[in-house]
């Protein structure tokens, strides 16, 4: 069994702007630069068969390249924060892009993803982090706005089972337009 999601890399450029954000917060395990990606599928625990379909389904999608910009910060959890993660602009594109993915999963037989789907990347996993004070970082951290970048492919990772946060790996990438618009990942 494998874990894998879909899901675009973030520059390193926007990483390093990204770890920049981090400060003193009791509970707050983050997330290394390395690992930050915007998840557009998360595949789940699936056999070697459905995989390699997975995989098969993902490289037939047929969209352009676009630009992305990461914009403001926000939470996932109220009373019990889980998470901390930075935003994404409104874009027609990425969400193009999220349901021709969401579709190639299900046509390789996974079931339909429950979620709505919220664009964003994870900053920090978060356990016992009290409401008030993760209230304080996103408030003295909230306005973060990077340049925007460009998106010429996305990817199909792998991550280990039960550890949350990486470190993941870039098992199959998927290029976005012709390949003479492909930009550097690194």
């Amino acid at each position: 069994m494998q874990r894998l999601f879909a899901a675009i890399e973030i520059p390193a450029r926007i990483r390093d702007r990204l770890a920049q954000l981090r400060m003193p917060l009791p509970g707050a395990r983050w997330i290394d630069p390395d690992d930050m990606h915007l998840t557009l599928r998360f595949l789940g625990d699936i056999d070697d068969l459905t995989a390699a379909e997975c995989s098969l389904q993902l490289s037939q999608i047929d969209a352009e390249p676009f630009d992305l910009q990461i914009m403001g910060l926000g939470q996932f959890g109220n009373r019990e924060p889980r998470a901390v993660w930075a935003g994404v602009a409104p874009n027609e594109a990425l969400e193009r892009l999220q349901r021709t993915t969401e579709r190639a999963a299900r046509s390789a037989g996974l079931p339909p993803e429950t979620r709505n789907f919220r664009p964003h990347v994870t900053l920090a996993r978060l356990r016992g982090s009290r409401p008030d004070a993760v209230a304080r970082f996103l408030q003295s951290r909230g306005m973060v706005m990077t340049e925007p970048f460009r998106v010429t492919r996305f990817g199909l990772f792998s991550s280990k089972p039960g550890t949350g946060g990486g470190p993941y790996v870039l098992e199959e990438a998927y290029p976005l337009g012709a390949p003479w618009e492909q930009d550097e990942h690194d």
